[in-house]
């Protein structure tokens, strides 16, 4: 079966997603529409691209991911179809494919399918839906679009390296209140070497150790861990950490390698 996932900034108070998910099922009625989330916030590619990335391979060869964030009709605006990764994605080129991507993508066609005037205050609903179903029904990228060589790059937010130090940065807070920070476990494991470490944050916090699990400390315990995204959490077992923490995006952390 056809898989089409969402991964909007729509919520599910208002008129626009059922549009969007209606606008689908009337085009291809036998389509599987799978939600990674609608509570992306407002305008906000970077939070909807880490989501995406750390998902997407998750899923089937083929499945079409329709992007709907920041795709308010404008002159300037490109819409595009891109392959990946043996998948496809539909989206506005506004630097989001370059945050959830690790190279280049295998195919870029700007879609030029014709457009219904009335529906251009709400692209979703005509040009992506367009798009993702002819995708997802088996169609050729090459009949949606014009080929385009490059897409808009925006740069991820670093970890750098200084001596024996790497200072990084939260970069997502996810629903249980865990403290996700731009330090991957490549990165992290390249610079260590098998050195103890301490973790600097906020507050004058530290944690010495890494946990496999939440559970691996008592509840209310603060610990750092890899989680499924590969980047270093900080989190409590069973609370709130950046609440009690007091960490928030873009806050510093710091690892310090003996």
């Amino acid at each position: 079966m056809a898989i089409i996932t969402l991964t909007t900034d729509l919520g599910d108070k208002d008129i626009y997603l059922p549009a969007l998910k209606g606008s689908i099922l009337k085009m291809l009625p036998e389509v599987n529409i799978v939600d990674i989330t609608n509570s992306v916030s407002a305008f906000n590619i970077q939070q909807a691209a880490f989501i995406l990335k750390n998902t997407f391979h998750y899923f089937p060869d083929n499945t079409v991911h329709l992007i709907g964030i920041d795709t308010v009709y404008n002159s300037f605006t490109r819409y595009l179809a891109v392959r990946y990764s043996n998948h496809y994605f539909v989206g506005a080129d506004n630097g989001i494919f370059s945050l959830m991507f690790d190279r280049d993508p295998d195919e870029i066609y700007e879609i030029n399918i014709m457009q219904d005037l009335k529906f251009l205050h709400f692209p979703l609903a005509d040009i992506f839906v367009k798009a993702a179903c002819h995708l997802a029904k088996g169609g050729a990228i090459t009949d949606i679009g014009l080929t385009v060589s490059e897409i808009e790059k925006k740069m991820n937010l670093q970890p750098v390296v200084e001596k024996n130090l790497i200072k990084g940065a939260v970069i997502y807070i996810d629903s249980f209140q865990n403290v996700i920070t731009n330090i991957t476990k490549e990165f992290f494991n390249t610079v260590q070497q098998g050195r103890r470490f301490t973790l600097y944050f906020k507050r004058n916090e530290t944690i010495n150790n890494l946990s496999w699990h939440y559970n691996e400390v008592p509840e209310g315990e603060k610990l750092c861990l890899f989680g499924i995204s590969d980047h270093l959490e900080i989190a409590i077992n069973k609370g709130n950490a950046s609440g009690l923490l007091g960490l928030n995006l873009g806050d510093s952390v710091i690892i310090d390698f003996e």
